[in-house]
């Protein structure tokens, strides 16, 4: 029977190794040619190699075949793996087209799918079992290749998504541990190790990315660990868990989709629209950016840890009073940091905005006399009047 000191020993296997393996995979991909060149969504001058994620198979390899006991869901998982690190490795190369991404990001999600990893029903308070019947594995699927999205669309800056997946895996490591899904969470452990093992190298200023055979491989094992662990407990605040853990890359990609197709562009387009470009609009530094980032995310993991192990129900529908107000008010204090994250975001943007236009007209515009023209902007809600004129006249100007 595995435990948590099983689960220590794969996490160290896994950060040792990723952090040994990086350098060599660097090598490799200098003379394979895979060089990130900045294509749209960086935060990077370009020049620096890919093919990190080649590490972090290897490490969860080694972790997983080592400490996991062969079953034909373990199979099944690194096989995936196996493929999607393949298909992202030549997407590193060759840029490959969206759609053939997208066909190889199914076909490495199916493989762990015909394997048994997959969401069969769910328990709903108040209404029961919910049974997918043969829609299961479908909807298995499709929930996998969305984690393997939203983990690729937001590596865009150094460290992110290495250290928001060690974040969440970590999180998820000790909620699967909880509900009794011990091989989850050795899963989870050792793919917090090998992003660990691979952020050593990859946090600001980054020698190495991992990637798309990086992101997507992350994703992929995340998405199996949700799966594998708390989905498969049948109750519907375990379906909770990973959404709050992985709330933060969920926002970003969703934020920048829906922005895309508000504005009639393909989705697959890369922009700079994330959080991280939006930070760095406003001046913060990149290791500020990641922190920042970091932060936001432990604070839902830390959430989502609350949800698990406050005795806040009697487990017979019933809440208990006092922790119940403990949990709401810590729901409160989480929402209202990332509501106010974001808010700070569109102010300092627009007073940015702001300001290069004030100052184009009244080169000697004084910093108070843009607080309050600012002020007085976001009463009467010019936003979209003042961005609009300022990117025109950017525009115009390169």
């Amino acid at each position: 029977m595995l435990d948590e000191l099983d689960a220590l020993t794969a996490f160290a296997i896994a950060f040792v190794t990723a952090a040994l393996l990086t350098p060599p995979t660097m090598r490799v991909a200098r003379r394979l040619g895979a060089i990130d060149q900045s294509r749209g969504r960086g935060l990077s001058p370009g020049g620096t190699p890919l093919l990190g994620g080649l590490a972090i198979f290897a490490a969860g390899t080694i972790a997983a075949v080592i400490v996991l006991p062969g079953s034909k869901e373990l199979h099944g998982i690194l096989a995936g793996a196996a493929l999607i690190t393949f298909v992202g490795a030549l997407d590193d190369r060759f840029d490959l087209h969206p759609l053939v991404k997208l066909l190889g990001q199914i076909a490495a999600a199916t493989i762990p799918v015909q394997a048994g990893v997959t969401v069969d029903n769910v328990t709903i308070p108040f209404v029961g079992a919910l049974d997918f019947a043969e829609a299961g594995g479908p909807l298995t699927v499709l929930f996998l290749v969305a984690i393997m999205n939203v983990v690729n669309l937001s590596d865009g800056i150094d460290g992110l998504a290495a250290g928001v997946c060690a974040i969440s895996a970590a999180a998820l490591a000790v909620i699967a541990f909880d509900l009794g899904r011990n091989s989850a969470g050795v899963l989870a452990a050792l793919t917090a190790g090998a992003a660990l093992g691979f952020l050593i190298h990859n946090f600001h200023p980054a020698s190495v990315y991992m990637g798309d055979c990086g992101s997507n491989l992350l994703g992929l094992l995340l998405g199996c660990v949700s799966v594998l662990g708390s989905v498969k407990t049948n109750a519907v605040l375990a379906l909770i868990f990973p959404l709050i853990v992985l709330a933060v890359p969920f926002l970003d990609t969703t934020f920048v989709v829906l922005k895309r197709m508000k504005y009639r562009r393909p989705v697959y387009e890369a922009d700079r629209e994330h959080f991280h470009h939006r930070l760095d609009r406003i001046g913060f530094s990149t290791r500020r950016t990641v922190l920042y980032l970091y932060a936001w995310t432990l604070s839902l993991a830390g959430l989502a840890l609350a949800l698990r192990f406050v005795p806040y129900s009697d487990n017979g529908g019933g809440l208990k009073t006092g922790w119940t107000a403990v949990m709401a008010a810590l729901g409160v204090l989480v929402v209202a940091a990332s509501v106010y994250l974001v808010y700070v975001l569109e102010i300092l943007k627009f007073k940015r905005l702001d300001a290069l236009r004030l100052r184009r007209m009244k080169p000697d515009m004084s910093d108070e006399e843009i607080d309050e023209d600012v002020a007085a902007r976001l009463e009467t809600g010019e936003f979209d009047a003042v961005r609009r004129e300022t990117e025109e006249f950017e525009r115009l100007s390169t």
